[in-house]
């Protein structure tokens, strides 16, 4: 059962994928309805999720199932990921590339390869106080508070 975003509770279960590429218009779109199409059949063991999802900064997609009604199952979620492999497969995007990290330069996302990421910290283009995309938060509550987290709060402080 696809419901409103801001509706979900706090601790509501989150997943993010980060796409390859900037999504274009008519790729949020599909995504947009094949995402709400997604999350209206979404279930567990035959039970409705109370399910939702948005799309941020034309490359971001998060999937969230609030656990307080109704906890996803493995296949529930095997069940998520296959939909997002299937719908990056037909817009040519791949949502499972974890060697890139985003951050947020100039009200822009930047999109950095982890093997030149020594690099720019050492050129000063990331510094530790740069905004970074933390796409490892599990539910609503870190997602509202800790979505964007300066790069040296991060899993890449070992960097600086």
């Amino acid at each position: 059962m696809l419901i409103n975003f801001s509706s979900l509770p706090k601790s509501s279960r989150i997943w993010i994928y980060q796409a390859n590429r900037e999504l274009t218009t008519a790729d949020i779109k599909m995504m947009e309805k094949n995402a709400a199409e997604f999350c209206e059949n979404w279930s567990a063991h035959g039970h409705d999720l109370q399910t939702s999802f948005k799309i941020l900064h034309n490359m971001f997609l998060v999937l969230a199932v609030n656990e307080d009604a109704a906890l996803p199952s493995g296949c529930s979620i095997d069940a998520s990921v296959h939909f997002v492999k299937e719908l990056g497969t037909s817009l040519g995007i791949d949502f499972f590339n974890r060697t890139h990290v985003a951050f947020l330069l100039n009200d822009e996302i930047y999109v950095e390869a982890l093997q030149v990421l020594k690099n720019k910290i050492g050129s000063g283009t990331i510094s530790s106080s740069t905004p970074m995309i933390n796409t490892t938060v599990k539910d609503v509550r870190e997602f509202e508070t800790k979505w964007i987290i300066p790069a040296g709060e991060s899993w890449i402080k070992r960097y600086f």
